[in-house]
């Protein structure tokens, strides 16, 4: 049985919210007596956020289909709408929760404050505000096995990239593909968050060094059945990995056309694919 919502200040002054496997790192710039406001805001929605979704996690869980789910809860119905537009594939509303737990309690901390800019990371799902003429800059990690600063991305207010996410084979939650990290820039965390796990699964080729095995037989509550998700990836040939990564950016291209990425950064054992941001000029 899990606590109940831990509250803490950094001695960095940064807010840490924890309750279950919800973790949550906060960062607002404004003047002081602002900032101190939008923390109190935000760590007092987050006292029922757990709660509640567990109430609805049996739909959550769900894979969506033709119907939207019936869901209430604030953060459940924004898993429920990032993860819509993939309703013609295999995912539930749990492939956003994460960004959307991030975009719940950034609305929350940003409610009525004058803030230059914040940030809400919830295990590297990353929900952001900036004020006109701010920036942020954001680091990227490839292998979370052999973590370094691979790439960072510097953020701006008149980018349409309010959230930012990573789905890999090595990341919190299992994945389809074998990418090292299929990192997505969008207009919210939850966003990013649904479309991460989107592309992160098409990065995918068959070989012998990858191991794959059902979800169900690593893990009692998954949400993803008996579908085959991997467990381990050996070394590749050069060919492999392009065929992975070309198949990974494709569907990043495809989502971007659609509207529902800005942007994306795909690895694969230290190679990369781009899809750069379609900015106006």
């Amino acid at each position: 049985m899990w606590q109940g919502p831990q509250i803490a200040r950094l001695p960095d002054g940064r807010l840490h919210l924890q309750h279950g496997p919800i973790d949550l790192i906060i960062a607002a710039w404004g003047d002081v007596p602002e900032v101190d406001a939008a923390y109190h805001q935000a760590a007092d929605r987050f006292g029922d956020v757990l709660e509640t979704l567990v109430r609805e996690l049996a739909v959550l869980r769900t894979p969506v289909g033709d119907a939207f789910p019936p869901l209430g809860g604030p953060v459940a119905r924004r898993m429920a709408c990032a993860v819509w537009p993939y309703r013609d594939v295999y995912i539930t509303p749990m492939a956003a929760v994460a960004g959307a737990v991030a975009d719940e309690i950034l609305a929350a901390l940003v409610a009525g404050r004058d803030l230059a800019k914040a940030y809400v990371n919830n295990g590297g799902d990353i929900a952001f505000h900036l004020a006109p003429g701010e920036s942020l800059r954001t680091a990227v990690v490839a292998n979370l096995d052999a973590p370094a600063l691979d790439a960072i991305a510097t953020l701006t207010a008149d980018m349409p990239v309010r959230g930012l996410a990573s789905s890999g084979w090595r990341g919190r939650s299992f994945s389809l593909g074998i990418a090292d990290s299929a990192t997505v820039l969008a207009r919210t965390a939850a966003a990013a968050d649904a479309a991460a796990t989107i592309i992160g699964n098409a990065i995918v080729v068959d070989h012998p060094a990858i191991d794959r095995q059902p979800a169900s037989s690593l893990r009692d509550d998954t949400d993803l059945g008996a579908l085959l998700v991997t467990t381990a990836v050996g070394p590749l040939p050069e060919d492999a990995v392009s065929t992975a990564l070309d198949a990974g950016a494709a569907e990043a291209h495809r989502l971007q056309t659609r509207g529902l990425i800005v942007g994306a950064a795909l690895s694969l054992q230290e190679t990369w694919r781009l899809v750069m941001p379609n900015l106006p000029r």
